[in-house]
């Protein structure tokens, strides 16, 4: 799954489209340059980055700027963190959050700012320039949110090869007693092989249904590589993104692909971006494919 040109058609500008600090945000607030310049021109990426809505992590990967919340951490004497940090790390998220992840100490008041506080101790160690490290930031989301919003932090933070989960096993197992099972739930479950949040959201989702087993980007012989599948069930879920089909030879290899699954005995389930990442679209698997009736 991948952002294409051709697939956005409404935005805030003025013309309807999206600006550059939109796209990004749509994007789990990390777009890389490719994708960036296909649904955006230039200009309009020199003036956002002008005005320092976005930034350029390094060469090729484009972010949301961290700095108002490193501002605000500052003012109130906390750190950045949880999915504000995560944007900072260059990790694509699920949600991009809309005010900034704070954490401060036990023993403060509720901030006036307008921030999503958090009350906790964080060490010299696991902190740099008032952000949270990559492993204690994977590790706060995985205590303080949604299994899928959290599997796309773990996921992305491996992919980014920020972290390993060794680390991440490790600091679960050793991080406070409430939220010890979610986090070390989290860290046995996430794979950087997921391309982007909305293939690790699709994975959490398939995570909850009893005897289904996916592992994410499976190559699979005469048919390519697939989003995830159950290699035992014979499964293959793909993830739609909001690229269109171009042309009518791009729609004849899908259907080529998809019919040749067929032919070797795969059952193929689609899902669209909308699905997963909105409403968790709910499609039912056969029981003769997980052994009951379940919802995906």
């Amino acid at each position: 799954m991948r952002a294409a040109a051709g697939s956005v058609s409404v935005g805030g500008m003025s013309d309807g489209r999206f600006s550059p600090e939109e796209l990004v945000r749509m994007f789990g607030g990390v777009l890389e340059y490719g994708a960036l310049t296909e649904l955006a021109t230039r200009s309009e990426i020199d003036r956002s980055l002008a005005s320092g809505s976005i930034v350029r992590l390094r060469r090729g990967l484009y972010a949301l700027s961290s700095e108002g919340a490193r501002e605000t951490a500052v003012a109130i004497g906390g750190h950045v963190s949880h999915l504000s940090a995560a944007v900072h790390h260059g990790w694509k998220v699920k949600t991009v959050p809309d005010r900034p992840c704070i954490t401060i100490r036990r023993n403060r008041a509720r901030p006036e700012e307008d921030v999503e506080v958090h009350w906790a101790e964080v060490a010299p160690t696991q902190q740099s320039e008032g952000v949270t490290r990559p492993v204690r930031t994977v590790i706060d989301c995985a205590r303080a949110y949604a299994y899928d919003e959290a599997l796309s932090v773990a996921d992305s933070a491996l992919r980014s090869g920020d972290v390993t989960q060794q680390e991440l096993l490790e600091a679960a197992a050793r991080s406070p007693r409430t939220g010890r099972p979610r986090a070390l739930k989290v860290a046995a479950a996430a794979d950087g092989r997921a391309d982007n949040p909305f293939e690790s959201c699709t994975r959490a989702i398939c995570h909850e249904v009893p005897g289904l087993e996916v592992e994410p980007r499976v190559f699979i012989p005469g048919i390519g590589t697939v989003d995830s599948a159950d290699r035992r069930l014979r499964i293959i879920i793909e993830c739609d993104s909001f690229e269109f089909h171009s042309d009518r030879d791009a729609l004849r290899k899908d259907i080529r692909r998809y019919t040749e699954a067929a032919r070797r005995g795969w059952v193929v389930l689609r899902f669209t971006w909308e699905q997963v990442m909105s409403d968790q679209g709910l499609r039912p698997i056969s029981s003769g494919r997980c052994g009951a009736t379940s919802h995906v």
